[in-house]
Protein backbone atom coordinates (compact mmCIF):
# COMPACT_ATOMS: atom_id res chain seq x y z
CA UNK A 1 0.00 0.00 0.00
CA UNK A 2 1.54 3.29 -1.01
CA UNK A 3 1.75 6.25 1.07
CA UNK A 4 -1.44 7.83 -0.56
CA UNK A 5 -3.75 4.54 -0.30
CA UNK A 6 -4.33 4.77 3.42
CA UNK A 7 -7.49 2.80 4.81
CA UNK A 8 -9.64 5.14 6.35
CA UNK A 9 -10.70 4.43 9.68
CA UNK A 10 -14.24 5.84 10.58
CA UNK A 11 -14.16 6.74 14.27
CA UNK A 12 -17.56 8.10 16.15
CA UNK A 13 -16.53 9.60 19.27
CA UNK A 14 -18.84 11.82 22.18
CA UNK A 15 -16.20 14.08 23.60
CA UNK A 16 -17.72 13.04 27.15
CA UNK A 17 -16.60 9.92 27.39
CA UNK A 18 -13.04 9.65 29.09
CA UNK A 19 -12.71 5.80 27.25
CA UNK A 20 -13.40 6.81 23.80
CA UNK A 21 -10.86 9.46 24.38
CA UNK A 22 -8.28 7.03 25.50
CA UNK A 23 -9.26 5.11 22.23
CA UNK A 24 -9.30 7.90 20.04
CA UNK A 25 -5.38 8.68 21.58
CA UNK A 26 -4.60 4.88 20.50
CA UNK A 27 -5.73 5.57 16.92
CA UNK A 28 -3.61 8.47 16.70
CA UNK A 29 -0.42 6.41 17.40
CA UNK A 30 -2.11 3.91 15.13
CA UNK A 31 -2.03 6.43 11.85
CA UNK A 32 2.40 6.43 12.57
CA UNK A 33 2.24 3.10 12.52
CA UNK A 34 -0.07 1.76 10.13
CA UNK A 35 -1.40 2.73 7.09
CA UNK A 36 -4.42 4.67 8.27
CA UNK A 37 -6.02 7.45 8.10
CA UNK A 38 -9.03 8.49 11.35
CA UNK A 39 -12.16 10.28 10.42
CA UNK A 40 -14.21 11.57 12.75
CA UNK A 41 -17.64 11.52 13.28
CA UNK A 42 -20.10 12.55 16.59
CA UNK A 43 -22.24 10.20 18.06
CA UNK A 44 -24.17 11.04 20.97
CA UNK A 45 -24.47 9.00 24.27
CA UNK A 46 -27.88 11.18 24.91
CA UNK A 47 -29.37 10.26 22.24
CA UNK A 48 -27.97 6.74 22.57
CA UNK A 49 -29.16 6.22 26.31
CA UNK A 50 -32.75 8.09 25.23
CA UNK A 51 -34.51 4.61 25.18
CA UNK A 52 -33.07 3.46 28.47
CA UNK A 53 -32.86 6.38 30.23
CA UNK A 54 -35.39 5.72 33.32
CA UNK A 55 -33.06 2.49 33.84
CA UNK A 56 -29.72 4.91 34.26
CA UNK A 57 -28.47 5.79 38.16
CA UNK A 58 -30.30 9.11 38.75
CA UNK A 59 -26.98 11.25 38.55
CA UNK A 60 -26.21 9.67 35.05
CA UNK A 61 -29.66 10.46 34.09
CA UNK A 62 -29.52 14.35 34.96
CA UNK A 63 -25.67 14.49 32.87
CA UNK A 64 -27.81 13.05 29.82
CA UNK A 65 -30.66 15.04 30.11
CA UNK A 66 -28.54 18.31 30.20
CA UNK A 67 -24.81 18.91 30.00
CA UNK A 68 -24.22 15.36 27.62
CA UNK A 69 -25.88 17.55 24.71
CA UNK A 70 -23.84 20.78 24.59
CA UNK A 71 -20.49 19.47 23.10
CA UNK A 72 -21.47 16.79 20.77
CA UNK A 73 -24.23 20.05 19.30
CA UNK A 74 -21.21 22.11 18.99
CA UNK A 75 -19.11 19.58 17.19
CA UNK A 76 -22.04 18.53 14.89
CA UNK A 77 -22.69 23.00 14.57
CA UNK A 78 -18.72 23.16 13.86
CA UNK A 79 -18.65 20.50 10.70
CA UNK A 80 -21.90 21.76 9.38
CA UNK A 81 -20.69 25.48 9.07
CA UNK A 82 -16.69 24.63 8.63
CA UNK A 83 -16.73 20.97 6.99
CA UNK A 84 -15.85 17.51 8.63
CA UNK A 85 -12.37 18.41 8.63
CA UNK A 86 -12.28 20.27 11.88
CA UNK A 87 -14.04 17.88 13.89
CA UNK A 88 -10.43 15.89 14.80
CA UNK A 89 -8.88 19.30 15.83
CA UNK A 90 -11.68 19.82 18.05
CA UNK A 91 -12.35 17.04 19.16
CA UNK A 92 -8.46 16.90 20.42
CA UNK A 93 -8.82 20.45 21.72
CA UNK A 94 -12.54 19.52 23.98
CA UNK A 95 -10.91 16.44 25.05
CA UNK A 96 -7.48 17.59 26.81
CA UNK A 97 -9.43 20.03 28.56
CA UNK A 98 -12.26 17.89 29.62
CA UNK A 99 -9.95 14.46 30.39
CA UNK A 100 -6.68 15.30 30.88
CA UNK A 101 -7.39 18.76 32.38
CA UNK A 102 -10.33 18.38 34.11
CA UNK A 103 -11.61 21.03 33.18
CA UNK A 104 -15.40 21.67 33.52
CA UNK A 105 -17.98 20.39 30.32
CA UNK A 106 -19.57 24.15 30.30
CA UNK A 107 -19.31 26.85 28.06
CA UNK A 108 -16.25 28.73 29.23
CA UNK A 109 -14.51 25.70 28.26
CA UNK A 110 -16.10 25.13 25.11
CA UNK A 111 -15.01 28.03 23.95
CA UNK A 112 -11.20 28.29 24.36
CA UNK A 113 -11.38 24.64 22.46
CA UNK A 114 -13.18 26.61 20.04
CA UNK A 115 -10.46 29.37 19.71
CA UNK A 116 -7.36 27.38 20.13
CA UNK A 117 -8.82 25.65 16.75
CA UNK A 118 -9.77 28.86 15.20
CA UNK A 119 -13.34 28.29 15.11
CA UNK A 120 -16.05 31.38 16.00
CA UNK A 121 -16.39 31.44 19.39
CA UNK A 122 -20.40 32.06 18.82
CA UNK A 123 -20.47 28.07 18.06
CA UNK A 124 -20.84 27.79 21.52
CA UNK A 125 -24.83 28.64 21.21
CA UNK A 126 -25.17 25.49 19.91
CA UNK A 127 -25.18 23.89 23.15
CA UNK A 128 -27.79 25.33 24.09
CA UNK A 129 -30.55 24.48 20.94
CA UNK A 130 -32.06 21.92 19.32
CA UNK A 131 -31.18 23.28 15.89
CA UNK A 132 -28.75 20.55 14.88
CA UNK A 133 -30.27 17.88 16.89
CA UNK A 134 -31.75 16.26 13.78
CA UNK A 135 -28.07 16.11 12.29
CA UNK A 136 -26.76 14.69 15.41
CA UNK A 137 -29.05 12.19 15.40
CA UNK A 138 -27.88 11.20 11.96
CA UNK A 139 -24.66 11.37 12.05
CA UNK A 140 -25.25 8.71 15.40
CA UNK A 141 -27.23 6.61 13.50
CA UNK A 142 -25.22 5.98 11.14
CA UNK A 143 -21.98 4.85 13.19
CA UNK A 144 -24.49 2.59 15.57
CA UNK A 145 -26.34 0.75 12.91
CA UNK A 146 -23.14 -0.40 12.03
CA UNK A 147 -22.82 -2.03 15.27
CA UNK A 148 -25.86 -2.24 16.84
CA UNK A 149 -27.51 -0.70 20.21
CA UNK A 150 -26.27 -2.63 22.86
CA UNK A 151 -22.70 -0.42 22.93
CA UNK A 152 -21.49 2.56 23.84
CA UNK A 153 -18.89 5.47 22.21
CA UNK A 154 -16.29 5.02 20.37
CA UNK A 155 -17.70 3.49 17.22
CA UNK A 156 -14.61 2.01 14.84
CA UNK A 157 -15.31 0.98 10.90
CA UNK A 158 -12.88 -0.09 8.10
CA UNK A 159 -13.46 -1.53 4.95
CA UNK A 160 -13.75 -5.39 5.04
CA UNK A 161 -11.52 -7.36 2.36
CA UNK A 162 -15.03 -8.10 0.28
CA UNK A 163 -15.95 -4.49 0.55
CA UNK A 164 -18.04 -4.52 3.40
CA UNK A 165 -17.74 -2.64 6.28
CA UNK A 166 -15.87 -4.18 9.64
CA UNK A 167 -17.26 -2.17 12.74
CA UNK A 168 -16.65 -2.46 16.38
CA UNK A 169 -17.34 -0.59 19.72
CA UNK A 170 -13.79 0.05 21.17
CA UNK A 171 -11.15 -1.18 21.62
CA UNK A 172 -11.75 -0.24 25.86
CA UNK A 173 -7.97 0.64 26.86
CA UNK A 174 -5.72 1.89 28.92
CA UNK A 175 -2.96 3.58 29.13
CA UNK A 176 -3.36 4.24 25.24
CA UNK A 177 -0.79 1.46 23.51
CA UNK A 178 2.01 3.57 22.08
CA UNK A 179 4.18 2.35 18.80
CA UNK A 180 4.34 -1.36 18.21
CA UNK A 181 2.02 -1.85 20.90
CA UNK A 182 -0.09 0.35 19.25
CA UNK A 183 -0.18 -1.73 15.57
CA UNK A 184 -0.27 -5.34 17.52
CA UNK A 185 -3.78 -4.16 19.12
CA UNK A 186 -4.84 -2.97 15.81
CA UNK A 187 -4.06 -5.91 13.89
CA UNK A 188 -5.08 -7.76 16.59
CA UNK A 189 -8.67 -6.04 16.59
CA UNK A 190 -8.96 -5.82 13.09
CA UNK A 191 -8.06 -9.86 13.58
CA UNK A 192 -11.18 -10.19 15.44
CA UNK A 193 -13.20 -8.31 13.88
CA UNK A 194 -13.31 -9.66 10.64
CA UNK A 195 -14.72 -13.06 11.97
CA UNK A 196 -18.25 -13.79 11.09
CA UNK A 197 -20.17 -14.39 14.38
CA UNK A 198 -17.34 -12.63 16.43
CA UNK A 199 -19.01 -10.47 18.69
CA UNK A 200 -17.36 -10.09 22.27
CA UNK A 201 -14.04 -10.35 24.08
CA UNK A 202 -14.44 -8.71 27.89
CA UNK A 203 -12.33 -8.60 31.38
CA UNK A 204 -13.55 -6.72 34.16
CA UNK A 205 -11.95 -3.11 34.32
CA UNK A 206 -9.48 -2.35 37.49
CA UNK A 207 -8.51 0.90 36.55
CA UNK A 208 -9.66 3.81 35.41
CA UNK A 209 -8.46 5.83 32.29
CA UNK A 210 -4.70 7.26 32.36
CA UNK A 211 -4.47 9.74 30.58
CA UNK A 212 -0.63 10.34 29.80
Amino acid sequence: MTETAKTPADFWFDPLCPWAWMTSRWMLEVEKVRPVEVRWHVMSLAVLNEPRLDELPEEYQEMMRGPAWGPVRVCIAAAQKHGDGVLGPLYEALGTRFHNQGLERNRETIVAALEEVGLPSDLADAADTDAYDERLRASHKEGIDLVGQDVGTPVIAVPGADGEQIAFFGPVVTPAPKGEAAAKLWDGTLMVASIPGFYEIKRTRTVGPIFD
